[in-house]
């Protein structure tokens, strides 16, 4: 017997959901009846390549049910194929191929995120405010217990893992979502680097519009330049003129190279005799990019 049009669909688990599924179990839904997911952070823009879908789809059909889930109004929430439903449109569908699943918010938002997140170009406000999504989501959803702290650490191993990403990679992305959208914008553009945006993103909004006019007339801004004015994170008694004062003298700073040399009675303390210079070396890199990678985490969290 055929199924009904919006009758509700069982899966046995979002895995399924998230991969490749099969058309059994699909039904065919109307175009007008789908709406986009609240605050989707992936945007869906009318370029080349979603022009070679409009096309695939015009020859071919959607070829993968989009998934959904129903409210309580007989329309249905997009989790995963808001570009298939855009092109769907744009070719002229009325129906479109989908699985319903019954979900929870946060469950929607992770399971929205997970699918979101494979696709193959990703901007990083887009992914910033997709891993803040998530992280809520999975907050909410009761993983702090009575034995078990939620901290932020575990809280970026988790919303990271689904993705190959560390959690100090995590937190410095979600770090963007407190950026001013046209800072934002600049990395998104590749007019201003990751790392420096996440400087950024601790300043108030204040100081982020004073950094963003200074870089809107000089063209780039430096580490460096960023590193005397962390004292002023939490601080508002600074003036756009001191700003630019400091901005300016680091600019014009001359960077001084940096050398350091141990002799062998100090060596000697840490390693044996028999180690060979070369054996010494590695080792010292070695605990150096350890000791980076520390610092570089505790400073993202």
């Amino acid at each position: 017997m055929a199924q009904r049009v919006g009758q509700k669909v069982k899966l046995s688990s979002i895995d399924e959901l998230l991969g490749v599924p099969s058309m059994e179990g699909t039904v065919d839904l109307d175009v007008m009846t789908i709406y986009p997911f609240e605050n989707h952070p992936f945007r869906v823009v009318d370029d080349e390549k979603m022009d070679e879908l409009v096309e695939s789809i015009k020859e071919s059909g959607v070829l993968t049910p989009v998934l959904v889930r129903p409210d309580d109004e007989g329309n249905y929430e997009m989790i995963s194929g808001h570009r298939r439903l855009h092109a769907a449109k744009r070719a002229g569908l009325r129906k479109i191929p989908a699985i319903i699943k019954e979900m929870t918010n946060d469950d929607a938002t992770i399971a929205m995120v997970n699918a979101n997140m494979q696709r193959e170009e990703i901007l990083p406000s887009e992914k910033a405010f997709a891993l803040k999504m998530k992280m809520d989501a999975m907050k909410h959803q009761g993983k702090t217990t009575s034995s078990t702290e939620w901290t932020k650490s575990r809280a970026g191993d988790e919303a990271g893992e689904a993705h190959g990403l560390h959690r100090s990679q995590v937190h410095k992305y979600v770090r963007l979502t407190y950026l001013l959208p046209k800072l934002l914008d600049m990395i998104d553009e590749g007019r201003l680097a990751v790392a420096i945006g996440v400087e950024i993103s601790y300043f108030n909004h204040t100081y982020q519009q004073w950094l963003w006019e200074y870089i809107h007339e000089n063209g780039m801004i430096k580490q460096e330049q960023l590193m005397d004015l962390r004292q002023y994170r939490d601080d508002d008694s600074l003036t756009q003129e001191q700003m630019i004062d400091i901005l300016i003298q680091k600019r014009a700073t001359p960077q001084i190279k940096k050398k350091v040399t141990f002799n062998e009675r100090k060596l000697n303390k840490y390693f044996p005799a028999y180690y060979s210079q070369p054996e010494i070396e590695r080792i010292m890199i070695s605990l150096l990019e350890e000791w980076k990678r520390t610092h570089e985490s505790e400073g993202s969290e």
